[in-house]
This record gives C-alpha cells, sequence and structure tokens, in this order.
C-alpha cells in the first residue's frame, strides 16, 4: 500500500509568524485534521460518532519540527497506524511538500477511544477493530516511522 495520506491543505495567510514561518500550533492543527480523516477510515465518522456516542480522545502527541513551511506551500499529511489494543491507537503522522524529499515535521499520538456519555474510555467496535487491523496490514511494506518513542530531556550534568 503507498503511503495512506489523510489530509491537504495550502498554509494560509493566519498561519504563519513573523518570520513567514507556519506556526507551531498550526502543525498540531494539520495533524488533527488528519486524525479527524483517519477516523473516518476507521468507522467513526460524524455520523458513526453521533449513532454510538463513542469517539477519540488525544492522550498524548509529540512533534518534531524539522524544516520550515512557508505561507502558501501545499502540504499533505501521511498516516501510519503503528499500533493498538481494545482502547488506544497508536498512530505517525508526517507532514510533506511537493519538490522535498524529507518529512516536514512528525508526530507521533496515542489516541483513545472513548464513550462520551461517561466520559469514560471504551472498547473499539468490532468494524473499527477489523478496519484498523486492515490498515495495519496493509502498511507492513512502509518504512518504519523515524521520530517514535523519542524522551525529551538532557543529559545528566556532572
Amino acid at each position: 500500500m503507498p503511503a495512506l495520506i489523510t489530509y491537504r491543505t495550502q498554509v494560509q495567510e493566519d498561519w504563519v509568524d513573523y518570520n513567514g514561518h507556519l506556526r507551531d500550533a498550526f502543525y498540531l492543527l494539520i495533524f488533527s485534521y488528519a486524525t479527524d480523516a483517519l477516523m473516518e477510515r476507521i468507522g467513526l465518522d460524524a455520523d458513526s460518532r453521533g449513532q454510538s456516542g463513542h469517539s477519540l480522545f488525544t492522550l498524548e502527541a509529540h512533534i518534531n519540527y524539522l524544516h520550515e513551511v512557508k505561507l502558501g506551500s501545499e502540504v499533505w499529511v501521511q498516516t501510519q497506524v503503528i499500533g493498538f489494543d481494545r482502547k488506544r491507537l497508536h498512530v505517525y503522522h508526517s507532514l510533506h511538500r511537493a519538490g522535498f524529499d524529507g518529512e516536514l515535521a512528525a508526530s507521533e499520538q496515542m489516541l483513545l477511544h472513548v464513550d462520551l456519555a461517561g466520559p469514560k474510555s471504551a472498547p473499539f467496535s468490532a468494524r473499527s477493530q477489523a478496519l484498523l487491523g486492515q490498515l495495519l496490514e496493509q502498511q507492513q511494506g512502509l518504512a518504519a516511522a523515524t521520530y517514535v518513542k523519542r524522551v525529551i530531556g538532557l543529559p545528566a550534568v556532572g
């Protein structure tokens, strides 16, 4: 399977800072829209969420800002399912643009399937689990995600 492209956009004028670069927060916005599109693919579209009362919440997100992104750039997000269990989904989003071979940014995220009536964690439906399993299987041939399981910290001094 080729890379799963979950979101495309052009960098908007109000998304850039005084240096003409995409603001930090808007990287997360772009990755958030990619998560929304992934939800559609795994049976958590708006209609399903309305009927089941279930959704995904982000538990943790790490962003690596790798290269500058400027006003007007056409960018897209490629999404890879790293793994999942009964209630959690581990994903990797990478940001790309034409004419540049590497990743512009990367976001590793841990998502939780939630029953909104609680709100409380809840198991994925059998349909969502099957769709996630299919995606994971289809993505077996993809290159390993580069910026995962990273820890922020400084070396001990002394």
